[in-house]
């Protein structure tokens, strides 16, 4: 591990981890995260950058190793951010809904807007509203 800029903080420590070579099994996959947990115990926050350019025939057990991998870095206050990813790798993992989750940087919880002064207009005789004496539904008997 390693303290270094990083864009937009001032330091950030990150641990560098290699997804590469033969195609992964369910058993690398629990073993890697469980290395990953082993190696950020006792670390503040920081970020995991996981290199998959090395990996040329992704599967579903590349995908379910991301997502492994980020859980398990974000159960350590960590996060996961995946770089090198081809074209195939990101195919699969749209195909599957996970691609904004899994390779794209995700936005920290104090940077997102909270919704401020919203209110919400009803009509009457909505049954929404909840109010029986004014249900306009077929079949309603007031």
């Amino acid at each position: 591990m390693r303290t270094v800029p990083y864009p937009g903080l001032t330091r950030v420590t990150t641990l560098l981890l290699v997804l590469a070579g033969g195609t992964l099994t369910r058993a690398d996959v629990a073993a890697r995260c469980a290395e990953l947990a082993e190696a950020l115990r006792g670390h503040g926050r920081g970020v995991v950058v996981c290199d998959v350019s090395g990996v040329t025939r992704p599967d579903l057990v590349t995908v379910e190793a991301l997502a492994r991998l980020r859980l398990t870095a974000s159960r350590f206050g960590w996060r996961l951010e995946v770089r090198g990813a081809g074209p195939d790798l990101r195919d699969l993992a749209d195909l599957l809904g996970l691609a904004g989750a899994l390779l794209q940087p995700g936005r920290q919880p104090e940077q997102r807007e909270q919704a401020v002064d919203v209110e919400e207009v009803v009509e009457r005789g909505d049954p929404a509203a909840g109010d029986p004496q004014h249900d306009q539904r077929p079949g309603q008997v007031p």
